[in-house]
């Protein structure tokens, strides 16, 4: 297995399974299967609504002697209603409670925005926190307090452009470890993927694949299908390899953790086996020059009253 090491020597799997979009129901078994299989590296969130019947799977197959908690890794996330400082820690406590956890191995804020506390999606201006309501050198320090805790062993952020990283690491005790976002060859992200490196701010892909599976509130008849991209299928071929096996080789070769999500035992095996396949320089070239496309337009927490703009999110 491939991993992304940090400064203490603890190793993250640079092939995870993201847990966003598997239905409760099915979310025990798909966790189980992965295990099996050889996943070791889980990302989750208390906004994807799967954290029990995760975590119970994870416990059970602890329990079961398939897999020891030290062998894993598990990221979760804080969501946008717990941004004031008080209400850092005990979201934290809460997944993971809800998990059956004693502590995650990475916390990141999942967005850099925030709304009142109870709420998930903002409905109008009344329900979204100004930033001077929710300051994000407020909430880093909740995070801070989480890693000093023991309560999480790295801590880090999601969907973070170069200035919101900046107004971070100016003020910050414990700098983020990691960047959690959308990436793959139509949003390569040169620039932000630059200044984090020079931070040493590792970078973990959400979407690495196009997101073939995503709500339909997040996708267009217009959008582009990365799976059938011709410089991924020609790319796939000459290697012998499926395109969702190149899409995670090429995150892999820029030394990128990635997080595909699958609920397919199949599938599940192929991603996992993309950590052995290496792509080519030829290969790197011909996906420099593919267009730009981003799949999350994050249009939700920019709307609705929001005094956010995309501009505080991405980086263009």
């Amino acid at each position: 297995m491939k991993y992304i090491k940090f400064s203490n020597g603890d190793e993250m799997p640079m092939i995870g399974l993201g847990t966003a979009g598997i239905p409760i129901d099915q979310s025990y078994d798909v966790v189980r299967e992965a295990i099996k299989i050889g996943y070791r590296h889980f990302d989750c969130s208390p906004i994807y609504k799967n954290e029990a019947e995760v975590g119970r799977a994870l416990n059970e197959a602890i329990k079961d002697g398939e897999v020891t908690r030290e062998e894993l890794w598990i990221t979760s996330k804080l969501w946008n209603s717990d941004h004031r400082y008080n209400d850092v820690e005990p979201a934290c406590e809460k997944s993971l409670e809800a998990m059956g956890l004693d502590y995650f191995d990475l916390y990141l804020i999942h967005w850099p925005v925030a709304v009142e506390r109870g709420i998930e999606w903002a409905q109008n201006e009344e329900e979204h926190l100004a930033e001077e309501e929710a300051p994000l050198e407020d909430t880093w320090t909740g995070m801070e307090d989480c890693l000093a805790e023991g309560t999480t062993k790295h801590i880090g952020v999601s969907n973070f452009n170069i200035n919101k990283l900046k107004l971070i690491l100016e003020e910050c005790m414990d700098p983020p470890e990691v960047n959690q976002c959308e990436w793959h060859p139509y949003l390569p992200q040169q620039t932000l993927y630059d200044f984090c490196k020079s931070n040493k701010i590792k970078m973990t892909a959400y979407a690495p694949l196009g997101s073939p599976g995503r709500p339909d509130e997040y996708r267009s008849a217009t959008d582009p299908d990365l799976l059938a991209e011709p410089a991924i299928t020609d790319i796939a071929n000459k290697h012998g390899m499926t395109p969702a096996q190149a899409l995670l080789a090429y995150g892999l070769t820029r030394k990128m953790a990635v997080i595909p999500r699958s609920t397919n035992t199949g599938r599940l095996q192929d991603n996992f086996d993309a950590q052995d396949l290496k792509l080519d320089r030829e290969d790197l070239r011909s996906l420099i020059v593919l267009s730009k496309f981003r799949y999350f337009k994050g249009e939700e927490h920019t709307s609705n009253g929001s005094p956010y703009k995309l501009t505080d999110i991405w980086e263009y």
